[in-house]
């Protein structure tokens, strides 16, 4: 069996990092992704799709990709149940990212190879089992 997801799209907000009781971080996004064809009218119609990342990926996604940036996520499609306070059945569904990657940088103004106000470029990816980076808090 296979459960394998690849998406390109724009972010529709910043994301949102918190962290378990245990201290783990976890971050929730939604991108919007453009579908291959036309409808009748001839304009693309649009998905958004909800993401979750763990991990060195949310520390990645929370401290450098904003709304509005182009991003490619691997990851698995997941299906989540839970009930309402009211007794209602409830059902989501959003991709769980092993891997996230800006497709673009940010606008750069001043030297190469920094951001705006001077601050290092960001990495492009990371996964949820890669080697930290520089960015990394070690």
């Amino acid at each position: 069996m296979l459960n394998r997801v690849v998406l390109i799209g724009r972010l529709t907000a910043d994301p949102e990092l918190r962290y378990t009781p245990s201290g783990v971080p976890v971050v929730s996004f939604r991108i919007a992704v453009d579908r291959a064809f036309t409808n009748a009218q001839g304009e693309r119609e649009t998905d958004f799709i909800n993401v979750v990342a763990w991990r060195k990926a949310a520390e990645f996604v929370a401290n450098y990709l904003t709304k509005g940036r182009l991003v490619s996520v691997e990851g698995r499609l997941q299906i989540r149940q839970w009930q309402t306070n009211e007794g209602q059945r409830r059902e989501t569904a959003e991709v769980v990212a092993d891997s996230v990657q800006a497709l673009e940088r940010r606008r750069e103004a001043g030297a190469p190879g920094t951001e705006e106000g001077g601050l290092p470029s960001e990495p492009s990816e990371v996964g949820e089992g890669e080697v930290p980076g520089p960015w990394d808090d070690q």
